[in-house]
C-alpha cells in the first residue's frame, strides 16, 4: 500500500514538471508554435489526396489567419540536386540536398503578410516586408512529428526574391533571417532587395528607424524652441501694454486731482503741461517803510 502510494505521488510529481516545462518551453518559443502551426495546415492540405510530386499546393487557411498566405511542395530528394526547387518567392539552386537524407521531403512556404509583425521583430528596425519563409520536412513523417530538415547547399546559396518592394527607393535596407529559436541575424541586400541563405527560416528586409527617430525628436525641441521664443516675445508685448494703461491710468487720477483742487491756469511748456498762478496770494512787505 505505502508502494503504490510513493509510485502516485511520483508520477503526479513527474506530469505536474513535464506540463510546467512544455508551458515553460512554449511561452519563451513563439517561432516554434508558428511551425507547428503552419506544418498542422499543410498537413491538411495534402491529406485525402494523394500529391502529385512537383505539384505546388495552397493550404486553405481559417478565416481567424486572414492575410497569411501557405503553400506546399513534396520533392525527390534527386530532383532537388539535379534541378533545384523555384517555388514561391525562393530559389533553390541545383546540387543542394537534405540534411539528414531523406528520398523524398516536403516544403512549406509561407507568408506571413500582415501577421508578421505578431511574430517578429528586430529592434531598431522596421520591416519594410512581410514574413516570407520556408520550412522542409521529412516526407514520409510529416504526417507524424515536426521531423524537420536542413539543407546542404554545396554550390550557389538560396536566394529569396521580395517582389513587393520597389527596387532603389530604400537605401539602407538589410536582410533579416529568424531561424527556428527566433534569433535574428542581419545580413546586406543586393541592389534587386534579394536575400541570400543557406538553410530554411524566416525573412524579412527591415531598415533602420534610429535616424528617423533621432531627426523627429531634432525635429520636435526646435518646434518647442520656436514656440518658446514666440511666447516669450508675446509675454513681453502684453506686459509692456500692461505697464502702459497703469501709467496712464495714474497721469489720469493724478490730472483728476489736481482739477478738483484749486483752480490754477495752466501753460504748455513743449510737450509737457504745467500750472501758471494767476494773481499773487501774498504781497511783499518792506523793511523801512518810508513816509
Amino acid at each position: 500500500m505505502e508502494s503504490s502510494t510513493n509510485n502516485l505521488w511520483f508520477f503526479t510529481f513527474l506530469l505536474l514538471f513535464l506540463k510546467s516545462s512544455s508551458l515553460v518551453h512554449s511561452s519563451n518559443s513563439s517561432t516554434q508554435s508558428l511551425d507547428v502551426l503552419l506544418h498542422d495546415h499543410a498537413f491538411k492540405a495534402l491529406d485525402h489526396r494523394r500529391p502529385r510530386t512537383g505539384a505546388l499546393y495552397d493550404a486553405s487557411l481559417p478565416a481567424s489567419l486572414a492575410g497569411m498566405k501557405l503553400s506546399v511542395v513534396r520533392l525527390r530528394s534527386r530532383t532537388l540536386w539535379r534541378k533545384g526547387a523555384n517555388f514561391s518567392h525562393f530559389h533553390i539552386p541545383p546540387n543542394t540536398l537534405p540534411v539528414p537524407y531523406v528520398h523524398r521531403l516536403i516544403i512549406v512556404y509561407h507568408d506571413l503578410g500582415n501577421w508578421s509583425s505578431v511574430y517578429f521583430n528586430v529592434s531598431g528596425y522596421s520591416m519594410m516586408t512581410p514574413v516570407v519563409g520556408f520550412m522542409a520536412y521529412d516526407s514520409d513523417s510529416i504526417f507524424r512529428n515536426l521531423s524537420r530538415l536542413e539543407f546542404n547547399t554545396t554550390g550557389e546559396p538560396i536566394s529569396i526574391q521580395f517582389k513587393d518592394l520597389n527596387t532603389g527607393i530604400q537605401k539602407r535596407t538589410e536582410c533579416a533571417m529568424f531561424n527556428v529559436r527566433g534569433e535574428v541575424s542581419l545580413s546586406s541586400t543586393d541592389a534587386l532587395n534579394i536575400c541570400y541563405a543557406r538553410g530554411p527560416g524566416h525573412f524579412s528586409i527591415v531598415v533602420p528607424y534610429k535616424k528617423r527617430r533621432r531627426m523627429k525628436e531634432w525635429s520636435f525641441w526646435m518646434i518647442g524652441f520656436g514656440l518658446g521664443i514666440v511666447g516669450l516675445v508675446v509675454a513681453g508685448l502684453v506686459g509692456k501694454f500692461c505697464i502702459e494703461i497703469v501709467r496712464g491710468k495714474r497721469m489720469w487720477e493724478m490730472e483728476k486731482e489736481a482739477d478738483e483742487g484749486e483752480s490754477m491756469d495752466t501753460i504748455w511748456i513743449d510737450e509737457s503741461r504745467m500750472p501758471r498762478a494767476t494773481t499773487t496770494r501774498t504781497y511783499p512787505v518792506l523793511e523801512n517803510p518810508t513816509f
